[in-house]
């Protein structure tokens, strides 16, 4: 799989880093695009898209094409997708301009993925679809789970102002093909994003990851919006980090009872959290900023789930009611 012509549909924090890295990096050895929208996208063209890695004063700034009309750019052979959960089935008909016949999808995602799914072999629910996740089947029909390598980004970035990505730490990619071969279009892409200087790991059980990064989205997401603190504040406090303690608990619970593999205990994650430091949740980003929240994939989907095994989930349900308010009252206030 020869990939020359990338496009980054969607290039907010996690797919702009991206981006940029790409067409830094490789120079004329690749063609970089990005879809995007508004000022950021405004920004992009007047001056070129720039990244400030974790400590870096000076910015890389990356000259590449954006647009926010997909249907003006040719076929793809790799389409790298950054937008959240809630945000990707209104871009399928967009997304879907870009596919060729061997084009491939890296799905950079949070929480569960519309295609989860898909050639599962380590539940009973192989080809199950969900209406909350994929309204109409719209992704499954018109991009295809097939052409999916899913991704668990361990990256803090933020969108600080239009046009500029500042990372918080040098942050890690892990991808795999959600059937767990190890196929050459995996390894294709995963040798790409080394040669970008993109750390990267290729996993053969790619739904243990998603758990795994799902014990802490699931938690620090919407309790940091509710309360409006930083990742060091939630973790300071002994009664919310019991309370994120017990939402892990669950997560971990409905996720082996799926068939996956979440190895590192509660403890551990949360003991991996103190680390972190003053950070601001991707769900507190959206808050301040009055857009919507990506509430379904990262906390009713557990619930869903949880139904699904028959694992109780009662904080999750109570998280989910609470920061679904919060949603509505807040985009009511912003409009």
């Amino acid at each position: 799989m020869p990939i020359r012509n990338i496009c980054v549909f969607g290039a907010g924090a996690l797919g702009g880093a991206i981006a940029s890295k790409l067409a830094s990096s490789l120079g004329e050895a690749v063609n970089v695009s990005v879809v995007a929208r508004g000022a950021h996208l405004e920004a992009i063209r007047r001056d070129g898209l720039k990244l400030f890695d974790a400590g870096a004063e000076i910015p890389k700034t990356a000259r590449l094409t954006a647009t926010d009309d997909p249907t003006r750019l040719p076929a793809q052979d790799l389409v790298i997708t950054g937008l959240k959960g809630h945000q990707l089935s209104p871009a399928a008909e967009g997304i879907s301009h870009l596919l060729g016949d061997r084009t491939r999808v890296l799905t950079i995602l949070n929480g569960i993925p519309w295609w989860y799914f898909h050639s599962d072999k380590g539940s009973r629910h192989a080809e199950l679809q969900f209406e909350e996740l994929d309204p109409g089947g719209k992704l499954w029909r018109m991009v295809g789970p097939e052409r999916v390598i899913g991704c668990v980004a361990h990256q803090g970035a933020e969108v600080s102002q239009p046009g500029v990505i500042r990372l918080s730490n040098d942050g890690h990619f892990i991808i795999g093909e959600p059937s767990g071969d190890v196929s050459g279009d995996l390894q294709d892409v995963e040798s790409l994003l080394r040669s970008a200087r993109i750390g990267v790991t290729v996993s053969s059980r790619i739904r243990d990851d998603i758990w795994s990064k799902l014990m802490g989205n699931a938690s620090f997401n919407p309790i940091s919006a509710l309360t409006r603190s930083l990742m060091s504040a939630l973790m300071a406090d002994t009664a919310v980090s019991y309370q994120i303690g017990k939402v892990m608990t669950e997560v971990k619970a409905v996720g082996e009872a799926l068939g996956a593999n979440v190895g590192m205990s509660v403890e551990q994650r949360l003991e991996q959290a103190r680390q972190i430091g003053p950070v601001r949740t991707s769900m507190l980003q959206d808050l301040l900023a009055g857009k919507p929240l990506e509430i379904t994939p990262l906390v009713g989907m557990v619930v869903v789930l949880g139904r699904l095994t028959e694992v109780p989930t009662p904080v999750s349900e109570t998280l989910l009611a609470l920061v679904s308010e919060l949603d509505r009252e807040n985009r009511r206030t912003f409009q």
